[in-house]
């Protein structure tokens, strides 16, 4: 048993206070528990004299006495440095949670990894947890991020905290001890980036920067930002192009034609930051075209706004553009696909196996996935549809829900934290997931599956091709993957495999029959299946495009030949116009009938 130890009547006061605490929380307080308070007494003295020690003198102390410097940071007796935090390891998070149970409690059901950090802060800013400010909590995380790289420099800590504390951010709004939600992590690598783009703008010619600049707030009032950011790269690079190659070049409206084609031939030569499909360490056609095309409709805008800075003339044509490849999109087989559901249902990981049921069976966008609410099931009638969010199109649209998926929902949103203050369906420690776990869950999936390079986006791609094999309609099928237009859907029509090789081997039998004994291709020589593809197809033909009218709706420009003042017909073609007349009442089209019943009366009236 350690001997009794000499106390001064102000350090009794201390060990009064920590007895007190102890049994606050249960902790039966004898002469042994009591121990460290005295020894920190005895060889320390007070609160303020620990914290006038050498940062070396306070990780010296032995354990059980910094366990009760760990006492005295959380109750506030004793300031701390953000050194000491990061050397001497104090249990901040085990004291905090015994003194604070009630907000300790609720902060591990929501996060259970940043309590300890959450404590570190508190105990430095000499406060409460649950009474962190958004300021104190910032200046925390900077103190306790540069000690780490200060005293343990190559260990991680650094990424490590400043990870964990974005986290706590977001525990803690949850919690409702912050008022706002969580900002972007800015690490030191985007200050960087910042910098880097803010000294080549200084390097640009001032007339030059600030028709750029004004030109980018235009767009930024429209576009999404990562677009405008995308543009604002592409418009910095050509002005430190010219600022570079041509320095004469003061002023937009001072850009020539040659200074593009030189513009031209340095993007044909500029590296990328990675080597493409191809294994070339240069730029690709398609990033090549899309440099261009980025500057072509800046050009054009600002000649169209027709402000004191704008090109003279047309210097871009769409002869510059590279011819850009347009390979089929990459799907799975019935084969591979059944392999993936399988190794998806039989994955532990719940996030997983939800993110490949959800993206093979609705052909979502991994964007519109990780952007689904907790209120996006909707039941109408006795069936359940999903609202899909605003995405890539801008527009929102509503797709139906099979049973499975909906009891897989329901099991999801069982295991929600209530005090989450999102509506985001899919959190990690109170923050959206990111559309790089959606990336990570498909491919983990896709290795169990003994598959290789499987894209959220290939799933999308696997179910449209599903889809028109099996004969659903391309309405129907364009509605479902939310495509603006038809002819985004009708590049599934040329990869509908199965279609096509039925078709192809039943007219194959045919013609090898040719083969053997010479005669005319019979007509039924294309199958059933080929010809209701192509009757489906060929009607929505026109001159620059396709037709996506439903059958069943009228269309005024069906006959816009026959309402021209300059139609000439004769009674040779009445009996023509008669069909199309009986057609035009069989379909109910008001409109076209109206313009034949005029034809043939007018035939009457000339015959009479």
């Amino acid at each position: 048993m350690p001997a009794p130890l000499a106390l001064t009547p102000a350090h009794l006061e201390l060990v009064d206070a920590y007895v007190r605490s102890l049994r606050a929380v249960g902790i039966h307080t004898d002469r042994k528990a009591l121990w460290p308070a005295r020894a920190f007494g005895a060889r320390v003295g007070s609160p303020q004299d620990w914290a006038e020690l050498s940062l070396q003198a306070q990780c010296a102390l032995p354990l059980r006495i910094r366990h009760f410097v760990t006492w005295l940071i959380v109750t506030q007796w004793a300031a701390t440095s953000a050194a000491f935090v990061v050397l001497g390891r104090p249990f901040l998070g085990d004291v905090a949670l015994r003194l604070h149970p009630v907000f300790g409690n609720a902060f591990l059901d929501t996060a259970m990894a940043q309590w300890s950090h959450v404590a570190k802060l508190a105990g430095l800013c000499q406060i409460r947890p649950d009474q962190l400010t958004r300021a104190q909590f910032e200046d925390g995380c900077t103190a306790l991020i540069e000690a780490a790289h200060n005293h343990r420099p190559g260990s991680g800590l650094r990424l490590t905290l400043a990870k964990t504390f974005r986290g706590a951010e977001a525990t803690l709004f949850h919690l409702g001890v912050f008022d706002a939600p969580p900002t972007k992590l800015v690490n030191a690598s985007a200050r960087m980036h910042a910098d880097r783009r803010s000294q080549q703008w200084d390097g640009v010619a001032p007339t030059m920067a600030a028709t750029l600049r004004n030109y980018l707030d235009q767009i930024a009032l429209t576009l999404r930002p990562a677009t405008v950011k995308r543009i604002e790269a592409t418009l910095r690079e050509f002005a430190c192009f010219l600022a570079t190659r041509a320095p004469e070049v003061r002023r937009m409206a001072d850009v020539r034609r040659a200074h593009l084609e030189a513009f031209k031939r340095h993007l044909a030569n500029w590296l990328a930051l990675r080597p493409g499909r191809d294994g070339q360490a240069v730029l690709s056609r398609r990033a090549v075209a899309g440099h261009l095309g980025t500057l072509s409709m800046a050009f054009t805008r600002l000649a169209e706004w027709a402000g004191d800075d704008a090109p003279t003339c047309a210097l871009l044509f769409p002869g510059d553009m590279p011819i850009i490849d347009r390979p089929l999109p990459r799907f799975l087989d019935d084969a591979a696909a059944t392999k993936l559901l399988r190794a998806a249902r039989a994955e532990t990981d719940p996030f997983a196996r939800f993110c490949v049921e959800f993206l093979a069976r609705t052909g979502l966008r991994r964007g519109e996935f990780i952007d689904l609410t907790v209120d996006a099931v909707v039941q109408i009638g006795s069936a359940y549809w999903l609202r899909v969010p605003v995405g890539k199109l801008h527009s929102d649209r509503y797709i139906p829900l099979h049973p499975q998926l909906k009891a897989l929902l329901d099991e999801w949103l069982s295991g929600r934290i209530d005090t989450l203050r999102t509506d985001s369906l899919f959190t990690d420690h109170g923050r959206r997931m990111t559309v790089s776990r959606v990336d990570s869950a498909v491919a983990k999936v896709a290795r169990r599956a003994g598959l290789w390079r499987v894209s959220p986006h290939q799933l999308r791609h696997t179910l449209a091709t599903q889809a028109i094999n099996r004969g659903m309609p391309l309405e129907a099928i364009a509605a479902l993957l939310g495509h603006r237009s038809l002819s985004m859907t009708l590049v599934y029509a040329r990869i509908a495999d199965r279609t096509v090789a039925n078709e192809y081997f039943a007219v194959s039998e045919k013609v090898e029959a040719l083969y053997n004994q010479p005669q005319e291709l019979p007509a039924d020589a294309e199958g059933t299946q080929m010809r209701k593809l192509r009757a489906e197809m060929h009607p929505r033909m026109l001159g620059n495009g396709y037709c996506a009218r439903p059958i069943e709706m009228d269309c005024h420009f069906e006959s816009i030949c026959e309402s021209c003042t300059f139609f000439v017909t004769t009674s040779d073609f009445r009996p023509t116009l008669q069909r199309q007349r009986d057609n035009a009442v069989a379909k109910g089209q008001v409109g076209r009938q109206h313009v034949f019943d005029t034809l043939l009366a007018r035939l009457d009236e000339d015959a009479s």
